[in-house]
């Protein structure tokens, strides 16, 4: 009989020191300083809006691939990169052409609503804008009074003699009472914007309708707030 040949040799199984090391990632490119500086802005955006003013700069600085020693070296301090975001993403998405778009006469009040409020809605109230500007709200920063004092007050009182105007009645002269008439249709399209983007609502009527709507209801109920304008003789 021929004898039985030995089983192969086996290989002993890798121990983890012989296995191949897992590539490192590669460096974050190197960017002219001013298309860095606008990185760390827009990533700053995003971060705050997703996690709130209180986020640490940390992850923000991992999120853009710089270090921390880098990110201060644009922005002072955490206050001057907020100021920052603040000033060119929620002061910044207002268009000043709207303001003279809404003093147009020669465009009928109820077009000239409609057409800033569709385009306010589309291009400002956005689903990150909304959540920034509620976070800031919450955190007590003084984005959401900024905003309002230096660009919402100046629309609203603009919204109001211009309505006013066309349908042949009288604005108040107290400045607060034309602010809260004001926010009747300004609140309003904003309150569409925080249930689509913010709660999610699923409502399929088109918001361009909606917007014409409320447009609607808030001239008409001018009549019922302010007096007639006296007639010129």
């Amino acid at each position: 009989m021929k004898p039985k040949a030995d089983p192969p040799a086996t290989r002993p199984p890798a121990t983890r020191s012989a296995r191949a090391p897992r590539p490192r990632a590669a460096p974050a490119q190197r960017l002219p300083r001013h298309e860095r500086r606008e990185q760390i802005l827009a990533k700053a955006y995003l971060h705050f809006s997703e996690h709130g003013l209180n986020a640490q700069t940390r992850a923000l600085a991992e999120s853009c691939g710089v270090s921390q020693r880098l990110l201060y070296s644009f922005f002072p301090s955490k206050a001057a990169l907020i100021d920052e975001v603040y000033r060119t993403e929620i002061a910044g998405s207002f268009k000043a052409i709207w303001f003279v778009e809404l003093q147009d006469r020669t465009v009928p009040i109820e077009a000239r609503l409609q057409r800033f409020y569709t385009d306010y809605f589309q291009t400002v109230t956005t689903r990150r804008w909304l959540r920034l500007f509620l976070h800031a709200s919450l955190a007590d920063v003084a984005m959401a009074p900024a905003y309002i004092a230096t660009i919402v007050t100046h629309m609203l009182g603009i919204v109001v003699a211009e309505a006013a105007h066309e349908r042949g009645l009288r604005a108040p002269s107290d400045a607060a009472r034309v602010q809260e008439i004001g926010w009747v249709l300004h609140g309003a399209i904003s309150h569409l914007a925080i249930r689509r983007h913010v709660y999610g609502n699923a409502n399929p009527m088109p918001a361009d309708e909606v917007i014409a709507l409320q447009v609607r209801v808030f001239l008409a109920g001018l009549d019922a707030v302010l007096p007639a304008a006296p007639r010129r003789r």
